[in-house]
């Protein structure tokens, strides 16, 4: 078993077996410094399944653990920072509703660095028996965990998103469509609308177990598109199935992503004198017209691997106050400690309010996103040692593509995919390198 770039996550009863979720446990409970663990889940209809022997590995391991329900990744984080205690988070994020996942985090709502994550794996490859090391005893009778259900464990993450626009420019007359994918932010989207006064239209709110992310939420964003022209709304924003990441669209349904998002609050951050060290974090994905326009702005991008996780070691290390993904996970290290889909909505409402200006047109102001065309190959066997076969071809590709272009071919952290991205001025231009790439690969 080894951790993605966010956590375990796969197929439910299959990929991600009870049996793996006590193991996992067990791990978390003797690497993880605490007497006390938070876990909570996504409404998927394997979430119980699997938090049950998550806790149970736990509780084997000898701490107690405290069962706090569905809520998003970044409430639990936001409890898990405000109590100093670790915590997983049960959830497959944006896939299907029949996938699930762990996440883990340290005491304080932190991602595990590379160093605890690859503790964790050894102490799981012990408790699976992948390993030739014995496993720990076990505390037995009195000394195991006690396992506890906590309810209301998510109004103090209510509370700071809406007291992060406080007496800002958020009521400015908009109408907004919020799509919270039937997911974990079903119940806290509309507390917050309300709280804030806004003129908003919360849709895909009532999660049945099997109805997260389908056709709805971040990554069917011509739903909320269909939703927002129905509406009349000014704008559209999709959460995703755990509620860490946020996508928009404008009136006219056209897609604003993370990159877009991204610019919009480096900018308005940088003009505020509000952007420490005039730098933003992203990943390797984000696209270069971000790039040339942080350089107009004069504005230093600092790149990472994919993965929030890397995007947070960064902010950390650097003491910066913005980072991010494509995908729309955008972090603000001074108000979270992990990528959080409802505050970054929410402090876009703002920026707009603030702005006066439509999505569209500051979107656009901020950024020319160019051309990108990204395929997905599935693999066989080692995905990085069949790179390593092409890597002529791909230095051929990426010398044609010139300096108004970038070839990015890397494997996925989550799938047995080798992800090909290509950029360049005009579509049929990165089109032709990924072609070169997929084809190669064959």
């Amino acid at each position: 078993m080894r951790f993605g770039t966010d956590g375990v996550r796969g197929l439910a009863n299959a990929a991600i077996t009870p049996e793996l979720a006590v193991a996992i446990g067990r791990a978390a409970s003797r690497t993880l410094p605490g007497d006390r663990f938070l876990i909570a889940k996504d409404p998927r209809r394997s979430g119980a399944m699997v938090e049950s022997a998550l806790a149970a590995g736990m509780a084997s391991g000898g701490v107690d653990v405290e069962l706090v329900g569905v809520m998003p990744t970044p409430a639990l984080a936001k409890l898990s920072a405000a109590e100093d205690v670790p915590a997983a988070m049960i959830s497959a994020s944006h896939n299907p509703a029949a996938d699930n996942g762990i996440k883990l985090f340290a005491a304080g709502g932190r991602k595990l660095s590379d160093d605890i994550q690859a503790e964790v794996e050894a102490a799981v490859a012990v408790e699976t028996g992948d390993s030739s090391e014995p496993a720990p005893e076990p505390p037995t009778g009195a000394d195991v965990g006690e396992i506890s259900v906590r309810t209301g464990g998510g109004e103090a993450y209510i509370d700071a998103v809406v007291a992060s626009v406080a007496g800002g420019s958020i009521q400015s007359g908009r109408q907004v469509v919020i799509d919270c994918a039937n997911g974990a932010a079903s119940e806290f989207a509309a507390p917050i609308v309300e709280r804030l006064g806004l003129d908003a239209v919360v849709i895909h709110n009532a999660p049945t177990g099997l109805n997260i992310n389908d056709r709805c939420g971040s990554t069917h964003l011509e739903t909320v598109a269909a939703a927002v022209a129905e509406h009349q709304a000014d704008l559209g924003l999709a959460l995703d199935g755990d509620a860490d990441r946020v996508l928009a669209v404008t009136s006219t349904g056209d897609r604003i992503d993370g990159d877009q998002i991204m610019a919009m609050m480096a900018i308005d951050l940088r003009n505020r004198g509000q952007l420490r060290a005039d730098s933003v974090v992203v990943t390797v994905m984000t696209n270069l017209g971000f790039r040339l326009a942080m350089r107009d702005h004069n504005i230093n991008v600092v790149e990472t691997p994919v993965g929030d996780r890397h995007v947070l070691e960064a902010l950390a290390e650097g003491n910066f106050s913005l980072g991010g993904e494509q995908s729309g996970h955008i972090i603000l290290p001074e108000l979270a400690t992990t990528g959080d889909g409802l505050l970054t909505a929410v402090q876009l409402l703002d920026l707009l309010g603030r702005a006066e200006t439509p999505l569209a047109d500051l979107a656009a102001a901020a950024m020319e996103r160019l051309p990108q065309v990204l395929v997905n190959v599935r693999v066989e066997g080692d995905a990085k040692a069949l790179l390593g076969t092409i890597t002529d071809e791909m230095a051929s590709v990426s010398a044609g593509l010139g300096d108004d272009g970038r070839l990015l071919v890397r494997p996925s952290g989550t799938e047995p995919l080798i992800r090909v991205m290509a950029e360049a001025r005009s579509t049929d231009a990165a089109q032709q390198a990924v072609d070169q790439i997929v084809a190669a690969l064959a």
